[in-house]
């Protein structure tokens, strides 16, 4: 996942600034269209997805009410993880964004939309539609990439405690509605401050977030069940609320992941963008920075049309349901320029986002050098490496930078 600027081989080196500019034209013209057609149906279609999933969620929370008996908790259980993740993904993540704010209705708007989520939507309109939407996949301004606890460069220093970022990757896919929640509050670099030196908006959002988090643990843990507890439900309703939560989590993060992290997928450096970025620069960053997920239409529902990835970018406000319309439009824009369109089964996808993390969790060179007859040798390698000082680390990245030479000349010869 090296930085766009030090690969052997830029992607966008054929292109002219003429073209650049041109291409964003191009999109831009697509973006107009749909604007110039939005009308009924699209209100249609998010007044119909809000009314499936508040009836689902409704429906399922009734079930759970019998949850003591097991196929009850069963259809309840799964009838909640997907009225959760409806409720996050397609109708969420997208009124949070302004997609439906031109029909003015109160209900169905980015000012008034509160979701289901530890996440307040204050905080999370800022850090996801100002920083990251902004500064998307620019090492150091945007924390989507690893949120601020992986590293996700190659030309980010190595260090023993890497390696058990798959662990703490999962632990936060688990619960990442939390993750997020102290993400959005930039957490960690908050409590490293003194006291009197952190932000006064800081008190604040937390206590806003806890609230929120109060909030929505009150519902699922003690409501819900409490409401069960004549049918002897009680304890079966909990458990089904927190599979519910953990399903949902699980199915978010990995939408996300999948998103900006698989192999191919470009990352900037910050000195590398313009002080005064143009549309199409813009456009073109967000066209590198993203890859889309294939899969049927119920597939592209259940993940909020993050499925389409790239054209959520390029456009982020607007609907959801024409991203499937839009896509093969932008497809035939970067054909036309010579760029590559990233998209490809939700395994293959989760499958190479997993495997940077993992690679990444290593020293540079560390996984692409070994294999069967080596391993000894290379675990021996990597032994050392946890188990040294900064110089001796340094060194033996030298020899694995080293084996990698070797390596692509074996395969160039």
């Amino acid at each position: 996942m090296t930085a766009i600027t030090k690969k052997d081989t830029d992607p966008t080196a054929h292109l002219t600034p003429e073209d650049i500019e041109a291409l964003g034209a191009e999109l831009d013209a697509i973006r107009q269209e749909v604007i110039d057609a939005r009308g009924e149906s699209d209100a249609a279609y998010i007044h119909k997805v809000v009314d499936v999933q508040r009836k689902l969620e409704l429906g399922s929370r009734a079930v759970l009410l019998f949850s003591a008996l097991p196929p009850a908790w069963i259809v309840g259980t799964i009838g909640l993880s997907v009225a959760k993740i409806l409720e996050n993904m397609e109708i969420g993540h997208n009124v949070m964004h302004g997609q439906w704010d031109w029909m003015r209705d109160p209900k169905i708007h980015s000012t008034t939309w509160e979701w289901d989520n530890a996440s307040t939507a204050e905080g999370w309109k800022h850090s996801h539609n100002e920083v990251h939407h902004t500064y998307t996949n620019i090492i150091g301004k945007d924390n989507d990439l690893g949120y601020g606890i992986m590293r996700v460069d190659e030309d980010q220093r190595w260090h023993p405690m890497h390696l058990g970022q798959p662990l703490w990757n999962f632990v936060n896919a688990c619960f990442f509605e939390y993750g997020i929640a102290a993400y959005d509050l930039e957490l960690g670099r908050n409590m490293r401050l003194p006291k009197e030196r952190r932000p006064a908006s800081f008190a604040r959002n937390a206590k806003n977030t806890l609230r929120k988090i109060r909030k929505q643990a009150t519902k699922d843990y003690v409501v819900n069940p409490l409401l069960a507890l004549p049918t002897g439900s009680a304890v079966p309703a909990l458990a089904a609320n927190f599979v519910a939560n953990v399903v949902r989590n699980l199915w978010t993060h990995s939408v996300i992941m999948c998103g900006h992290f698989p192999e191919g997928v470009e990352t900037f450096e910050l000195k590398s963008i313009p002080d005064k970025e143009t549309r199409g620069e813009w456009y073109l960053r967000q066209m590198l920075g993203s890859c889309n997920i294939t899969g049927s239409k119920l597939m592209h529902i259940m993940t909020g049309n993050l499925s389409h990835q790239i054209e959520h970018h390029l456009y982020p406000d607007l609907p959801s349901n024409r991203y499937a319309e839009v896509a093969p439009k932008v497809q035939a824009v970067f054909e036309k320029y010579g760029l590559n369109y990233h998209a490809a089964p939700l395994p293959q996808q989760v499958g190479s986002a997993w495997h940077k993390v993992v690679r990444l969790s290593l020293p540079n060179g560390w996984l692409a050098t070994t294999n069967a007859k080596n391993l000894p040798s290379q675990l021996k390698l990597l032994y050392g490496m946890v188990t040294s000082d900064k110089r001796t680390r340094r060194v033996a990245q030298i020899h694995l930078d080293r084996q990698v030479k070797k390596m692509k000349a074996a395969k160039a010869a």
